[in-house]
């Protein structure tokens, strides 16, 4: 990998233990704790992910590559809910388990076929304050009835994986990386980064 140095605008640190699975030189935008928060009123991933990218780095005095992540679970048989609220669908941000047990109730009933639906991350490049590139993984899946695995976070314990033949909360963060939609994203944004940065 380049030696440019990469910063990401987060403080999830559920994202940040699964890039740590991936040979890709992030670190935390410092002093991010301390800026203004970005406005996601996007309505898409890659629109939000666009917002937070340009915003930190507009703020951020450093001259360094900044990225912004969004991404969230679309079920098929829920219109593709909760889609961009992914974090917030059971009410309080960030509450997995909130969100997990509303996901089970809405699809109370509905068979294992179709309980279909997908992993979406957008990751956003920004530098200087302009978005320079955006890069989406996408993973496919079943939401299962009752939650599987310690490992991993939001939906993780629910999301089986039949690439990996198991649920994302059963994997390591490196071998979650194989599979993932966030592992996607951070191999298309490596390989740009080599072929025009480096």
């Amino acid at each position: 990998m380049s030696p440019v140095q990469l910063y990401f605008a987060s403080s999830n640190p559920g994202k940040l233990r699964d890039f740590s699975g991936m040979a890709l030189p992030l670190q935390l935008l410092p002093d991010f704790e301390i800026f203004p928060p970005a406005i996601e009123n996007g309505d898409s991933f890659s629109a939000n992910a666009r917002i937070k990218a340009s915003h930190y780095s507009r703020l951020s005095n450093t001259n360094a590559w900044i990225v912004a992540d969004d991404s969230g679970l679309e079920v098929d048989a829920l219109g593709g809910a909760p889609g961009i609220h992914s974090a917030r669908f059971g009410g309080r941000h960030g509450d997995d388990e909130a969100n997990n047990r509303l996901l089970l109730e809405r699809l109370r009933g509905v068979p294992e076929l179709r309980r279909t639906g997908r992993f979406v991350c957008v990751l956003a490049l920004a530098h200087g304050g302009e978005v320079q590139a955006e890069f989406q993984g996408v993973a496919e899946g079943l939401i299962l009835q009752s939650p599987r695995g310690h490992d991993g976070f939001g939906y993780d314990p629910l999301f089986y994986s039949p690439a990996a033949h198991c649920c994302f909360a059963e994997l390591t963060p490196e071998k979650k990386a194989r599979f993932s939609h966030r592992g996607q994203a951070a191999r298309a944004l490596q390989a740009w980064i080599m072929r025009n940065v480096v």
